[in-house]
């Protein structure tokens, strides 16, 4: 284990790109699993740490752990996005868990009672934290959980301005949009078009 205090990197470039390492919201069942020469790349950045913490300290000591730190950090984040590709199976599970989450949300009354799904409502039904789920599925299918969420929206937007009369107030309405502005901004900054000039290309 490697425990460094936060002030260790006050005043440090890495204090300010820190936040930008989404794993650390990663929650225990979402660990990193390496392979042997994974480990070996990890545990040598480490053993550097450790000597250099043994050393005699001067002026480069905090600089030189601050550097193997930020590289430990983003090997692992290039140790993540290989485990987001080869661990296939249990990711392609999640997306088919998601599609089906995403089915049985918009197939019930929960866009009307609760309104359009959250990232958070999603990543807490499938049992993972949103930036895991977000980072697995843009390195998956190069969108985010939120842009998932707003195809779907879209996708059922197209089929009820095709196939029904309704108004576009009572289908913003039925996707949970408490304002039919915020529908038809959504709609054409997908599509394009405004929802009833969608609606008249059928006609």
């Amino acid at each position: 284990m490697l425990l460094i205090h936060p002030d260790f990197f006050w005043n440090t470039p890495l204090s300010k790109t820190i936040k930008q390492y989404d794993y650390f919201n990663y929650t225990v069942n979402e660990a990193l699993f390496l392979s042997d020469k994974e480990e070996r790349v990890i545990n040598g950045i480490i053993e550097n740490i450790k000597q250099e913490y043994h050393n005699n300290i001067d002026k480069f000591s905090q600089r030189i752990i601050v550097s193997q730190m930020e590289t430990l950090l983003n090997y692992a984040e290039r140790f993540y996005q290989r485990q987001f590709v080869t661990r296939k199976i249990a990711n392609h599970r999640i997306l088919d868990a998601l599609e089906h989450t995403l089915n049985h949300y918009f197939k019930s009354d929960d866009l009307i009672t609760k309104g359009i799904p959250t990232v958070q409502y999603i990543s807490d039904t499938l049992n993972i934290s949103p930036n895991y789920l977000s980072n697995l599925l843009k390195s998956l299918t190069g969108q985010s959980t939120q842009q998932h969420i707003h195809d779907k929206l879209i996708s059922e937007a197209k089929q009820k301005l095709s196939t029904s009369h309704q108004s576009i107030s009572e289908i913003a309405y039925e996707l949970g949009f408490e304002h039919s502005q915020s529908f038809s901004k959504l709609f054409k900054a997908k599509t394009h078009l405004s929802p009833l000039d969608f609606r008249q290309s059928f006609h």
